[in-house]
Formats: structure tokens, C-alpha cells, sequence
């Protein structure tokens, strides 16, 4: 298993170049770093296909700071991943459900803890699947495999610092249930012993395997007596002459006292329970009852509470923290959270050979036994490779009340600038920006202003996906945006001569000044066509016409051919007349709205009134009055349009018979 592997080569994790200026930034949480000057090295990251800037604070005294490299800062790659995107939308949704619920003092820490168990069975999840799939992909694309098993190491850390930080500040476990928390805490991360118990279960004789005192003694060390038992009685079954030896191991493997958080039990007396046992098995070891075998022999040692005993067996337990747990458990079971640190040091220099260096791993799980919660944050900013994991831990500790006294002299608190951060490197991505909309509205100070920047750099590809922006920005108020996006999307159908949605982003951007271009566009079209391609649109914009004069007219002029294929002759005069009269229409216009006349002034029953056939007859003498210079010369010499000249002798004999039908019509119905 490549988990295993990892763990017992003492995981690394890769150190991302775009960290060194949070560095910088965030160096205030401890105080240090501001009276110190940089010195810069050069390395190479798996990950990355160019030589990584890592920054180290050291003193130069008497010398002027000099850069020495250019510094290359990469986009975070993680955002294109498949795998780790579909972790970013599942813990997406985790991050909605805290925001949105409602703490009382009796639930609030089920929640929390139930919210953080969440997380982390996503985090499970997800680091499972990239190792199926390195697995998967090492035939076919090796590089590609190394990738996926970086990114399997750094979300194993992630899950293990995550899972020490929900039992010592969101569980807040107290002395007494606070081991049983940390044993399962080994017992999740360190499956070195589920490796080799494996091995020798798949073989034919497993008591006689070579792995078998050592399954044994991990079992032991990781308190997991009744799997140990379960192989000694195997054990026992082939020595028969040593059954009373191995039948008093049982029994006291079966005695060990556990304390249980849900019972009524006191710590007074779980350690009076604990007293007992252990003394029972020093009784064992001064009696010689394990003398003949020494692999019972040690591990009697280690139920009595013998130090050196459990670090014997330093090769069996990976890691310091191992260490930590299993000399705690049989040494001091009923440890209080604050006294963590102190053991965890004494294992450390213990594990470590002289000269080896702390990897940082080590150092944040040492800044979360030591509380230091800032600490803890600031190394997971700097260290891991993006900032999914330290915004939605910050946020978890937020709503724990564990930060609250703790605000940034650059801006927002702590919880707020980390979420800005990982929100704006989503809006990179081209479908999880939606996530980070979402993530900008839970920031309070500067939240809606990250928003209206980024959300303008969205790439409006489709007309789907400018409405699913144009609805974020409308849930939100944000009017200029409105406004910018749907100018963009005007323009580009303008541009594409898709009339009909240009006129409809330029209705929703309230933009009269585009709407009138538009509209005298349809109408030129109009004009050569003798038909409106978006008619439907162009009669159904409401109120929307009163936009612009020339929108109105537009409208306006739509819904009087409307009214005339419905054969309402009547209305449609009526609103003809009135479009020229009140002169929102254009005078370029009138002629073929003079025109439209024609028709119903050659119908049986009199349309237009006498008032009205004079009113008509005005307005042709204005587009008449209103030639130039030039087209009187061209009259002159003959040189004006035939078609011109026929429409205009048309039009005034059909208003001079119109005319004369109106007054004999509306003589007789006087006389009468």
C-alpha cells in the first residue's frame, strides 16, 4: 500500500512556490521575521516544471540586500485536477451546511465535530481514488502516476494534521477520553502493522511467519489487545506445554482497563483501576511468569509501564507520534491536553538520530500538541501546495470561538483572508468559479468586493453562461456589473448581426443609447427585408419599450402590423396616424409609414377620416418640404428616382379619394 509506504518513509511534503509571499505576510502571527533580512535558494519540486523560489529568513549583517534570482509564480495547479475538483465541489457543499446552521449551547459541538468528521471522510474519500488511480496510470504514464502519489502524500497530511486539530481544539477531548481519541488517531494513520498482518495471514503456518512477534507487539502498542490475543491464542494452540504461560498473558491483555467517555467513571477511579492492573503485571515480571519467552517477556514490560521497553521497538511504530500515543497509553493513559507538548518532545528527540532535521509534517503536528493554533495555520499556508485546506480549517476553528481575538494589522481577520484566497483561485477555473461566489458571500469585509472584480473577468463564452453570471450579479444588487455584462453580450451579438438578442441585453442593460443603434438597425433592416426577423421578441417588450423614443417606436410600430394582420383596420390606423403625428418616429420613416396607409385606404369601408386623411396629407408635405438642394436639382433635370415619384403620385391619389369618400360619408351620416 502506497499509504503505508509513505508513512514509513516519514512523508514529504512539497513546499509551493506561490506560498514565499503569504510568508511574508503572515509572518506577523508569531511575531518574528521583521528585523530580518532574506537569503534566497534555488530548488527543484516534483511537481513543478521550473526551478522553485523557496525564501529562508536569515541575518546579513553590513550588506546591502541584493536579489539574487527572479522569483516564478505559478497558477495553483491542484484547480485543474479532476480528482481534487470534485473534492473541492463535495466539501463545497459541507462549507454551505456550517454557514447556514444555527448553533444553540447543546449542539453546537456535535455540529462542529460532525461538520469536521465530514470533511475529513471527503478528504478519505478523494485520497483513496488518486491512489487507485496513480496505481492505474503507472503503466501507461509514469510522470503522470508520480504526480498523482505527491498529491496522495500531501492529502494523507492534510488528514492527518486535520483529524489532530478536530480532537484537541473542535472534540476539545479532556484527560481520560483524550487517549482513546489519539489511539484511534494511530490507528487511522499508521497501517504499518495492518500491512504485515496481511502477509502473514495470506501465508500457510501464519504463527511461524517471520512477521508474527512483530504483528503481535504493534497490535500491543497501538492498544488493540483483542486482535492481539486472537493471534496468541493461535499461538498457543501449537505449544501446548507453554498454554499457563500464554493463558496469563491472556488474562492480563483481557484486564487492561479502558476509560469509556459515555460511562459514569471518574478519573479517580479509572486510575485506581490502572494502578491495579499494572501492578498485577510487575507482580508477572518479578515471579518470572514470562522468563522462558522473551517476546512475552517484553511485552509484559510494556503493559507495566517500562519506557525503555516501548522504545525498543522503535522500528515497529514508524513515527514519533506513534511513539507518543503507545508511550502514553501504558505510561501515562490518563494525560491531560496541556501536557502533551512535553511528552511529544521527549519522543521526538528520542526517534530522531543526532543530526536529522524536523520535516515539516513534524513541525506542524508538534505546533498542534503545543496549541499553538496560528502556528499550525501559518505552516499549512506555507507548506501545502493550495489553500483548500487552511481556508476551511480556519473557518471550522472560526466557528469554535478559537479566533476570534486574533485580526490581521493587513486587512480582515484570519478566517476571512484565507477563504478571499482560496475563493479567488477557483475563479480561475472555467466551472468552479460558481463555488467561489459562494465563498466571497461568507466574507463580510471584503467579500462583495473581491466578488464584483473577479466576476468581471469571467469569460462570457456562451449566452448560457452570461446568464449564470448576470443571475449571480442580479441576486446580488450589483448593478454596474449588470450593466457591463450585458453590454459585453450586446456587442457580441451586434457584432455577429443577431439583432434580436443584441436588443434584448440591451433592454436588460438599461442602456437607451445602445437600444436606439438597435432599433435603427432593425428598422434599416426592415426597410430592405419588408419584415422583422425577431417580430415575436420586438411585440412583446412591455414596458421595456419606453426605453428610448426610438425602442417605443419600434415597439410601437410591431404592434400596429400586429394589428393589422388581425384585420382591426381601425386600431391600427388610429395607432399609424398616432406614431406620425406624435413624431417619435424617425422622418427618414415617415415614407414608408405613408405607405403603410395605402392598403387600408383601398379598403370598401372608409378607414381614415376626413381629419385624419388631412392630418396624413400634412405630414406627406413635410417629407416633401424636407428635400435638399440637391434633390431639387436632380427634379430639375430628371434625374429623381422613378419609384420615388410613382410612390408619391400614388400617395397623393389615394388620399385625395380617400379624402373625397370621407366627406360624402360623413355628409350623409350628418344629413341623415
Amino acid at each position: 500500500m502506497h499509504l503505508v509506504r509513505a508513512h514509513a518513509k516519514r512523508q514529504r511534503v512539497t513546499c509551493a512556490s506561490s506560498r514565499t509571499s503569504l510568508s511574508q505576510l503572515i509572518g506577523g502571527w508569531t511575531g518574528k521575521g521583521a528585523e530580518s533580512k532574506y537569503a534566497f535558494s534555488l530548488r527543484w519540486a516534483r511537481d513543478r516544471e521550473a526551478p522553485v523560489l523557496t525564501t529562508s529568513v536569515e541575518h546579513a549583517p553590513d550588506r546591502p540586500q541584493r536579489m539574487q534570482f527572479i522569483q516564478v509564480v505559478y497558477n495553483d495547479k491542484d484547480v485543474y485536477s479532476p480528482i481534487l475538483s470534485k473534492l473541492f465541489n463535495e466539501s463545497h457543499g459541507i462549507f454551505m451546511t456550517l454557514q447556514k446552521s444555527e448553533h444553540n449551547y447543546t449542539t453546537q459541538k456535535a455540529e462542529l465535530v460532525s461538520i469536521s468528521r465530514n470533511y475529513r471522510s471527503v478528504i478519505r474519500a478523494y485520497l483513496e481514488e488518486l491512489h487507485r488511480t496513480a496505481g492505474s496510470a503507472y503503466s501507461v504514464d509514469p510522470e503522470l502516476s508520480m504526480q498523482y502519489e505527491d498529491q496522495v502524500s500531501i492529502l494523507s497530511a492534510m488528514e492527518i494534521i486535520w483529524n489532530l486539530c478536530e480532537i484537541l481544539y473542535i472534540e476539545a477531548a479532556q484527560a481520560g477520553s483524550l487517549m482513546s481519541h489519539l489511539l484511534d488517531w494511530i490507528r487511522l494513520h499508521i497501517c504499518q502493522v495492518d500491512a504485515m498482518s496481511d502477509q502473514i495471514m495470506a501465508s500457510e503456518n501464519p504463527v511461524e511467519h517471520l512477521y508474527y512477534w512483530n504483528v503481535v507487539t504493534g497490535y500491543v502498542l497501538q492498544g488493540r489487545l483483542d486482535e492481539a490475543r486472537q493471534l496468541l491464542a493461535k499461538k498457543a494452540a501449537t505449544e501446548p506445554a507453554k498454554s499457563s504461560m500464554y493463558r496469563c498473558m491472556d488474562e492480563l491483555m483481557r484486564k487492561m482497563p479502558f476509560f469509556s467517555h459515555g460511562s459514569y467513571q471518574t478519573i479517580t477511579e479509572f486510575e485506581l483501576k490502572w494502578r491495579y492492573w499494572q501492578e498485577e503485571c510487575e507482580r508477572c515480571l518479578k515471579e518470572g511468569t514470562f522468563a522462558s519467552n522473551d517476546k512475552l517477556l517484553l511485552i509484559c514490560k510494556i503493559l507495566a509501564g517500562d519506557e525503555n521497553a516501548v522504545s525498543d521497538k522503535k522500528d515497529l511504530l514508524s513515527t514519533w507520534y506513534h511513539l507518543l500515543v503507545s508511550k502514553l497509553l501504558y505510561c501515562h493513559p490518563t494525560v491531560k491536553p496541556t501536557d502533551l507538548y512535553q511528552y511529544a518532545e521527549i519522543c521526538l528527540n528520542n526517534f530522531m538520530s543526532s543530526g536529522s532535521r524536523l520535516e515539516a509534517l513534524d513541525r506542524i503536528l508538534l505546533a498542534a500538541l503545543e496549541f499553538n493554533i496560528h502556528q499550525v495555520l501559518k505552516d499549512c499556508s506555507i507548506v501545502l501546495n493550495n489553500w483548500w485546506f487552511v481556508a476551511h480549517l480556519t473557518d471550522l476553528l472560526d466557528h469554535c470561538k478559537l479566533l476570534q481575538s486574533h485580526n490581521l494589522h493587513f486587512g480582515s481577520n484570519l478566517r476571512e483572508f484565507l477563504i478571499l484566497e482560496y475563493a479567488s483561485g477557483l475563479f480561475n477555473h472555467n466551472s468552479l468559479w460558481q463555488l467561489a461566489v459562494d465563498y466571497f458571500d461568507y466574507c463580510p469585509q471584503f467579500g462583495r468586493i473581491y466578488l464584483e472584480l473577479y466576476i468581471e473577468r469571467v469569460p462570457l463564452t456562451t449566452e448560457r453562461k452570461a446568464l449564470k453570471v448576470l443571475r449571480i450579479c442580479e441576486q446580488r444588487q450589483m448593478t454596474e456589473q449588470v450593466r457591463s455584462i450585458c453590454k459585453i453580450m450586446a456587442m457580441k451579438a451586434m457584432r455577429n448581426n443577431r439583432l434580436g438578442s443584441a436588443l434584448s441585453w440591451s433592454v436588460r442593460a438599461k442602456d437607451s443609447f445602445f437600444a436606439t443603434l438597435i432599433s435603427d438597425r432593425l428598422l434599416q433592416d426592415y426597410s430592405v427585408k419588408g419584415s422583422f426577423s425577431d417580430f415575436d421578441l420586438i411585440s412583446n417588450l412591455g414596458s421595456s419599450m419606453l426605453l428610448s423614443d426610438r425602442l417605443t417606436f419600434l415597439g410601437k410600430y410591431c404592434e400596429f402590423h400586429k394589428l393589422y394582420g388581425e384585420m382591426q383596420f381601425i386600431k391600427a390606423a388610429n395607432l399609424l396616424l398616432s406614431l406620425m403625428t406624435a413624431r417619435i418616429a424617425p422622418r427618414s420613416f415617415w415614407m414608408t409609414l405613408l405607405l403603410d396607409a395605402l392598403p387600408m385606404m383601398e379598403q370598401k369601408e372608409v378607414i381614415f377620416s376626413s381629419e385624419q386623411t388631412y392630418a396624413l396629407m400634412h405630414c406627406l408635405e413635410d417629407v416633401t418640404a424636407d428635400e435638399t438642394e440637391s434633390e431639387r436639382e436632380m427634379r430639375a433635370v430628371g434625374g429623381e428616382d422613378e419609384v420615388e415619384t410613382t410612390q408619391l403620385g400614388l400617395l397623393r391619389l389615394a388620399f385625395t379619394r380617400n379624402l373625397a369618400k370621407a366627406i360624402v360619408q360623413e355628409g350623409t351620416h350628418q344629413g341623415s
